[in-house]
């Protein structure tokens, strides 16, 4: 931690992010807190960065189909105002750089990545001794940041929804199919949606990374009927048979 409280802003700019996204009303979040309790601290690496093969296992444990981080690159807090005798101006200006990054889930493959620059200024006035006295406030390096991240937040979503979306099948019972996700997966009652096996991975035979998969085999197709609670969308089965546990989910 710095005198500027620099210790917290990494949180604050993972709230905001977080907040900015789900205003979108286009994703499914999770988050860091729980991205380490199932994979470990040190599995996420250092300043933002994801080992290839963590962002793998987080899209099988977790069912994850992008994964975004960042890092505060550069932040720095300045002071400067003027004297008058009676009457005094005090201006801090807190500036920053955030750097995101957006990776497959299913590959590690980096497939986004963008900077975001911004500024946040306060004004303290005195006249006689009296008025406000600016000590430093941590909302100065927030503002600073709401101000960077807003400025890729665009290209951001954009980039995310070009993602393709899936999903899994968490429970079958008769011809009622469970999916793991919710209302807020976007899926809509009468939606048809295709279930297939999980292709074999395929590995780069130098790298030893994960590099996709083979095109599974389809099993049939879904009709979503409704929703269990906010994490689970229940379908009826509209043709194939043989839907099992972990079976991967596409919108047709």
């Amino acid at each position: 931690k710095s005198s500027y409280g620099a210790g917290r802003l990494g949180t604050s700019a993972s709230d905001i992010l977080t907040t900015e996204l789900f205003k979108t009303g286009a994703f499914i979040l999770v988050e860091r807190a729980q991205l380490k309790q199932v994979l470990g601290e040190q599995a996420l690496g250092q300043a933002g960065a994801v080992k290839p093969e963590t962002a793998a296992q987080a899209g099988k444990v977790l069912g994850l189909n992008a994964l975004v981080t960042g890092s505060i690159s550069q932040f720095g807090v300045s002071t400067g105002g003027a004297d008058y005798g009676v009457y005094k101006q005090k201006i801090q200006t807190a500036k920053c750089t955030v750097d995101v990054r957006v990776v497959d889930a299913s590959t590690g493959q980096l497939l986004f990545a963008e900077s975001g620059k911004g500024e946040f200024e306060r004004k303290a006035q005195e006249v006689f001794g009296l008025g406000t006295r600016a000590g430093y406030d941590e909302t100065l390096g927030q503002e600073a940041l709401r101000s960077a991240i807003t400025k890729f937040m665009d290209n951001l979503v954009q980039q995310l929804q070009t993602v393709e979306w899936t999903g899994r099948v968490a429970s079958v019972s008769g011809n009622d199919i469970y999916i793991n996700v919710g209302r807020g997966a976007g899926l809509k009652l009468g939606d048809t949606l295709v279930v297939q096996t999980l292709g074999k991975e395929i590995f780069d035979p130098q790298t030893k990374l994960l590099l996709g998969r083979e095109e599974g085999v389809i099993k049939g197709e879904l009709t979503v009927s409704g929703y269990v609670g906010d994490k689970l969308t229940k379908a009826r089965a509209r043709a194939g048979t043989g839907f099992q546990v972990n079976d991967m989910v596409k919108v047709k």
